[in-house]
């Protein structure tokens, strides 16, 4: 967005031709974090805002023409599907649902997160895995950090000279203590609304 008239809607037009242009020698993708705070249902909105957003509309249109095939990929991610205008949905040809990982995806995500850890032998990443059922890979990543975060505090609590000492091994008991005070961040009714509004607009 910009203060300035009309330029808003100009950088959106110049992001556009740039791809078409690099998109004459390989493709190209533009990809949008947090699509919602774009192109979601707003009750008041500026003028700004309504040209940026026609202006997106706009562009869009022009790379998805069967006529005249552009490779530009359009990606968006988004925790507020809901709140997704309808126009936009429709211009997304393919919209899929990401769901919290499963058994084995967790199991590899924990694989990922302690690898560069110290573990002690007793520590069971597939125990953990199946403790961990409803937990985001964000979730998971989240608990590595606090593990290896708990066992470097014990080295300025015990050590008198901690830049000559090293942190223990990571144990199981860590870990466990650690799920102890933590939850899912997604809740329940959220993965509910979640699939809900993809058994609505699913494209596979």
């Amino acid at each position: 967005m910009s203060k300035w008239l009309g330029e808003a809607e100009q950088n959106v037009a110049r992001l556009f031709n740039l791809a078409r242009r690099e998109a004459k020698n390989s493709p190209v993708i533009i990809f949008i974090d947090e699509l919602d705070s774009l192109m979601g249902v707003r009750r008041f909105e500026v003028g700004g805002e309504t040209r940026v957003r026609n202006q997106f509309l706009k562009e869009m249109d022009g790379i998805i023409d069967k006529k005249n095939p552009i490779k530009v990929y359009v990606i968006g991610a988004t925790n507020k599907p809901w709140d997704l205008d309808q126009p936009f949905i429709r211009r997304f040809q393919k919209r899929i649902y990401v769901p919290p990982p499963d058994y084995k995806q967790r199991l590899e995500t924990f694989k990922l997160y302690t690898k560069p850890l110290k573990l002690a032998p007793d520590v069971d990443l597939d125990r953990l895995a199946r403790l961990t059922e409803g937990f985001s890979g964000s979730d998971i990543m989240d608990v590595c950090q606090s593990v290896q975060l708990k066992v470097n505090s014990e080295i300025f609590e015990r050590c008198e000279d901690y830049t000559k000492a090293e942190p223990r091994p990571i144990t199981m008991r860590d870990f466990l203590e650690v799920l102890e005070k933590r939850k899912p961040s997604i809740s329940k009714e959220s993965i509910m609304q979640y699939e809900k509004w993809f058994n609505e607009f699913k494209a596979l």
